[in-house]
C-alpha cells in the first residue's frame, strides 16, 4: 500500500482532502510549510498523525479561508484556523501564532507519507514542537505527544540537543 494510500485509509478518507488542501494553497498561490507531528515525519521514522500542522503566509490567509469555505469547516480559534471535512478524519490546522511565520523562509520541499509538501527545516519543527511542549494551557495529553516527538527528533539527530531548554533535557540522553 502507497503512504498516501496508507494516510488516507487510515483518515477513513473518501476523498484525498490533504491533496485538496494543496492544491487550493496552490491555486492561491500561497506559501506555506507544515510543522507539527507530520512535519517531524519529514526527518524521522514516521508514526500515524491525523493532523497536518501548517504555517500560511500571513498575506495569504484570508485567501485562504475564503476558498477554503467551499469544501471545509473552518474554525477560529485564537492561534489558529481548523479546516475539517466530513469526507475525511483528518485535520488541518493552519498556525497564526505570528512566531511561526519565519518558519516559511527556512523550508523546503520535501517528500511526507506520499505527498510533496514544503516542511519546516528540522530545527524550526524543533522549537515549534518546544513551543508546544512548554504551552502549559495544551491538554497534558498533546504535550506528552510534543515531548514524545522531541525525542524522536533527538535520538534521530543527538546534535540538536543542544537546542532543547536545559529544563527539558534531564530526561534526554
Amino acid at each position: 500500500m502507497r503512504k498516501r494510500n496508507f494516510l488516507n485509509t487510515i483518515s477513513n478518507a473518501q476523498e484525498d482532502i490533504l491533496q485538496q488542501f494543496l492544491d487550493l494553497l496552490n491555486k492561491i498561490n500561497a506559501d506555506y510549510c507544515v510543522i507539527g507531528g507530520l512535519g517531524v515525519n519529514a526527518y524521522v521514522e514516521p508514526v500515524v498523525s491525523l493532523d497536518l500542522d501548517i504555517v500560511v503566509v500571513n498575506d495569504s490567509v484570508d485567501s485562504l479561508i475564503k476558498e477554503a469555505y467551499k469544501n471545509f469547516k473552518i474554525e477560529k480559534f485564537q492561534h489558529s484556523i481548523n479546516l475539517t471535512n466530513s469526507k475525511s478524519e483528518l485535520r488541518l490546522q493552519v498556525q497564526t501564532d505570528p512566531r511561526y511565520q519565519v518558519f516559511i523562509s527556512r523550508s523546503s520541499l520535501k517528500s511526507v507519507m506520499g505527498y510533496e509538501m514544503k516542511v519546516a527545516s528540522l530545527k524550526d519543527i524543533l522549537q515549534g514542537k518546544i513551543w508546544a511542549y512548554l504551552d502549559e494551557e495544551r491538554r497534558e495529553s498533546k504535550r506528552q505527544k510534543d515531548l514524545a516527538d522531541i525525542y524522536r527528533i533527538i535520538e534521530a539527530f543527538p546534535d540538536l540537543k543542544d537546542c532543547v531548554p536545559e529544563k527539558m533535557i534531564q530526561g534526554l540522553r
